[in-house]
């Protein structure tokens, strides 16, 4: 039995390394397969004319456009600005929203306070105040900044308030009968019970985080939405598209360092 655990070990080990080849190798035939059928379609569209070609150029020229404006050193500078806005502006929400969330408990009046205001401004969509930030604050990086900000607030806020108010009761007995009822102990113990289900909702609202996108598209002189609006006025459609590719592509890493945050705070 002794000799033969080490094998069992061996075993396990050289099945999830299969297992993580199977993964990748399906995941890059998915991506072969939807270059392949992108590029059927285009050239089906530009053969046989049933929509003007314009309107569904070839992966290859979408990536011909986006490799173009990279090797300009203009791509890095508009990622750089997108990214700029994104970390502030979320950073500025995740941290009221826990903040006000971790608060909405300990103290109902202001959870009572609160709660008004949050249902009334929680249904508005942003893009319809969007052009109010920039009356109110202008056309610079700050209206961008203020509209993330209140895009992503309410989602923070409502996903710690519905953690705390749903904490373990005999968590919250045992953290108070070791005396940590009215120190800021206590606070820890609530944040890491509801942490998470703070990091699942980032988790899946990454995507929602590029939000940030829909305000470049208006007085921007830099960043991804920049570029959608280029492309748009001057009707260049694989830059469009190239953009659309780059921040599907920029949402992957972002998933990975959410996992990597998980597993720190989370172990």
């Amino acid at each position: 039995m002794l000799i033969s655990m080490p094998k069992m070990v061996e075993h396990g080990l050289a099945g999830e390394k299969v297992s993580r080849q199977a993964t990748l190798l399906l995941k890059g035939g998915l991506i072969l397969s939807f270059l392949l059928v992108w590029t059927l379609s285009s050239t089906v569209v530009a053969v046989y004319g049933f929509i003007n070609p314009i309107f569904l150029p070839s992966p290859w020229s979408v990536f011909g456009r986006i490799l173009d404006i990279a090797l300009a050193r203009e791509l890095e500078v508009h990622i750089a600005a997108t990214f700029h806005r994104v970390i502030i502006g979320f950073g500025i929400a995740a941290g009221l929203g826990v903040s006000l969330g971790l608060l909405a408990d300990r103290w109902c009046w202001r959870r009572n306070l609160l709660e008004p205001v949050i249902e009334v401004f929680r249904p508005i969509p942003p893009l319809a105040l969007l052009p109010l930030f920039i009356v109110w604050v202008g056309i610079g990086d700050v209206s961008k900044i203020a509209f993330i900000t209140y895009a992503t607030f309410f989602r923070i806020f409502l996903t710690t308030t519905h953690g705390v108010l749903h904490v373990d009761p005999i968590l919250a007995r045992a953290t108070a009968s070791l005396g940590a009822s009215q120190s800021p102990q206590s606070f820890r113990v609530i944040l890491l019970a509801v942490l998470p289900e703070i990091l699942t909702r980032l988790h899946l609202g990454v995507a929602f985080i590029f939000v940030i996108v829909i305000s470049e598209t208006i007085s921007a002189a830099h960043g991804l939405g920049f570029l959608i609006n280029d492309g748009r006025n001057f009707f260049l459609v694989p830059q469009m598209l190239g953009v659309a590719v780059v921040l599907g592509i920029l949402g992957d890493p972002c998933n990975a360092l959410l996992r990597l945050a998980e597993q720190r705070c989370l172990r």
